[in-house]
């Protein structure tokens, strides 16, 4: 059984004639798609107003062409703001008929992190599962989960990341839900194949069920998967998911009470309303420095590993409860003995003697900002945020253990800021990252007793949806979480081409042996030096460093067209839809040469090899997809200015084949309009 319905891609697609114009001259745009008159005057619209810097007017020249004209403010020209021209092609680009709203902070991150990564399938897929014992109507299953998807933007959410990344909110999605059986698949096997299975971030519905019937009993058992994709949601938001389901169940598969508010848009807009110089302020002074040990590991050699490591120890109950308690005697909650414990470790990896600057992130759920009932939003509300201390082995632990205390509290007042600020404001644009690990401590809210009760009646009994698969964008991430009798388990997920599986499991293993003898003290900690030299028996992990490779601009030919032909361009940046130049190939078949271009520095500048094939008569067509449209419009415009006759073509996102065949069109109407 699956209710999944297979979504048609509209790629809006536009052509662009640069020209040599004044940067304050009008802007134009064909409208290619969509070519419906109301569709046209849809996107006029939408464009008045949101720039309202600039004077928008929809043309026709009689010949069924749609001309958008953009006359930006002679104070600030349209051409000259990057910023500006990012939304604007955005908002030109953006899937029709569609509400959108600005990415989180984090999601920005995630997102990025997800185009850009060469990991292998799976790698930005979260799962959650369950078992369900007792009957299971699956007819009523499927509307319930349909219900909470018509009542949660975020389960109609997907992502657009033409140029400034967005939530594209759909009036409807459907959500996929499959059953399977024993006898066909295996528990684990089902969890490889759905995990490898890559979601459509262009088309909504980026969360999925999975059934796996159990063996016939005399009472049914089901065990229940749930995948989403990571830059969708965080677990809690994923429990909270969860719990308005069984709500729906119980109510005959409809959620009482209509479309949640306030949910994801009125988290976008409070995120909107904030100012920034304070934030900007307080990350220049609180970023961290270059110098600031980060790596859980001294330099080592390759680990001849790959993929995602997933390694965990578990503090017991007991101790879990002393060292509590004595966090407590200190005015520190457990968490902050946590953070103090992995400064300790990145402070001994560092190598250096005397006090010392070190930095990792720390998570923070977002659930606590100033924003009504945003405990019950879900959605990826909160973000991971660079922490700095500084250990000193000569001062008593306690010092450590309230510093970490008062930086997370100084940092939870700006859970929504991204990554990419943080590193600006921070002096440190250019540096891909900040840290190199993560720490999340995990709080799970529990299902109410009532809902427990209601099922019991229906002689139905649920357990706690528990990861099953995560993953990390840094080196290390650490989740902290209380088990179902008090423990505190602890799992670091690595990257194992950086981290080697044995050198994460001593990491971890050492956090928890500092973790253990803390919970032993009743008074005072003692030193960090002394704290420090219960692992002078222990070696320090290694981890594999790669140097970064200088980025410089490379085409390659995918068909060369005859004497004297023009160019078609076809820009490269991460989250271009693999295959989508190959599949244009194969969908157009003009006369003029094709190469595809992975810009270098600065990114509107051509190489030799397109400006031979150019030659003195050739015209360029730089054409765009996606992401890489902001590069094409900014070397469309540098070419022209340099007298190169220029055309540009940019399309919204989509996956290869409609990417390829918006591109196609376009080039058909240019070469037909150009003789």
């Amino acid at each position: 059984m699956n209710s999944h319905q297979p979504h048609a891609d509209t790629v809006p697609v536009v052509l662009h004639e640069p020209g040599g114009a004044s940067p304050a001259a009008p802007v134009l745009f064909e409208l290619c798609e969509p070519v419906e008159a109301a569709q046209a005057e849809a996107v006029a619209a939408r464009l008045a107003l949101r720039h309202r810097s600039c004077t928008v007017s929809l043309d026709d020249d009689g010949t069924g062409r749609h001309l958008l004209r953009l006359t930006p403010d002679a104070t600030a020209p349209l051409a000259a703001r990057a910023s500006a021209v990012e939304e604007l092609l955005a908002d030109l680009l953006q899937p029709p008929g569609a509400e959108s709203i600005p990415v989180t902070g984090h999601q920005r991150d995630l997102l990025t992190a997800a185009l850009a990564s060469p990991a292998g399938p799976g790698r930005h897929v979260e799962q959650l599962c369950w078992t369900w014992a007792g009957p299971l109507n699956v007819p009523l299953f499927t509307a319930a989960w349909q219900s909470v998807a018509d009542r949660e933007a975020v389960l109609r959410a997907s992502f657009d990341w033409t140029a400034a990344p967005r939530l594209v909110i759909h009036e409807h999605a459907s959500l996929e839900i499959a059953r399977h059986t024993a006898a066909t698949i295996g528990w684990s096997e089902l969890l490889r194949r759905d995990r490898e299975r890559e979601f459509a971030l262009h088309r909504p519905g980026l969360l999925r069920l999975s059934l796996l019937d159990g063996p016939h009993t005399a009472r049914a058992t089901t065990r229940v998967l749930m995948s989403y994709h990571r830059a969708l949601l965080d677990e809690r938001g994923a429990y909270l998911l969860v719990r308005e389901f069984y709500r729906a169940y119980l109510a005959d598969g409809s959620v009482p009470g209509g479309e949640r508010r306030p949910d994801i848009r009125d988290h976008a807009d409070w995120v909107a309303g904030r100012g920034i110089d304070g934030a900007r302020r307080f990350w220049t002074a609180a970023g961290p420095p270059r110098h600031a040990a980060v790596s859980p590991g001294r330099p080592g050699g390759v680990t001849h590993q790959g993929g995602t490591g997933r390694v965990q120890r578990r503090l017991r109950p007991h101790h879990t409860a002393r060292l509590r308690d004595w966090a407590a005697l200190q005015g520190a909650g457990e968490s902050s003995v946590l953070h103090a414990v992995w400064a300790l470790l990145l402070y001994r990896a560092a190598g250096t003697r005397g006090p010392s600057l070190v930095s990792f992130d720390v998570h923070f759920s977002g659930r606590d900002l100033a924003l009504r009932d945003a405990a019950a939003v879900p959605g990826l509300l909160g973000s991971a945020l660079p922490m700095t201390v500084t250990v000193d082995p000569a001062t008593p632990v306690e010092e450590l253990l309230w510093q970490v205390r008062d930086a997370v509290l100084d940092l939870s007042a700006y859970a929504w800021v991204s990554g990419d600020r943080v590193r600006g404001w921070s002096g440190r644009g250019d540096d891909p990252r900040l840290t190199d690990t993560l720490v999340r401590f995990d709080s799970r809210p529990e299902l109410p007793p009532a809902l427990l009760s209601e099922l019991a009646a229906r002689d139905i009994e649920v357990d706690v949806p528990r990861e099953v698969g995560t993953d990390t964008s840094l080196p290390v991430t650490l989740v902290a979480q209380h088990d179902a009798v008090g423990g505190l388990l602890l799992t670091a997920t690595h990257d194992r081409a950086e981290l080697s599986d044995a050198d994460a499991a001593q990491t971890l293993s050492q956090c928890v042996h500092l973790l253990r003898s803390l919970s032993e003290r009743s008074g005072p900690g003692g030193t960090v030096g002394e704290v420090l030299a219960l692992l002078e028996n222990s070696e320090v992990p290694r981890v594999a460093r790669h140097s970064p490779v200088a980025p410089g601009a490379e085409a390659r030919v995918l068909r060369r067209g005859g004497p004297h032909a023009d160019v078609i361009c076809l820009i490269t940046v991460p989250g271009v839809a693999p295959g989508t130049h190959e599949a244009l190939v194969r969908a157009y078949d003009g006369p003029e040469h094709v190469v595809t271009l992975s810009p270098g520095e600065p990114a509107d500048a051509l190489p030799a090899a397109v400006t031979r094939l150019l030659g003195p008569r050739g015209r360029l067509v730089v054409c765009g997809s996606g992401p890489a449209a902001c590069v094409a419009y900014a070397i469309g415009r540098a070419q022209a200015s340099a007298t190169t006759a220029t055309t540009v073509v940019m399309t919204g996102v989509g996956d290869a084949e409609s990417s390829a065949d918006a591109l196609a069109r376009a080039l058909v109407r240019r070469r037909a309009r150009d003789g």
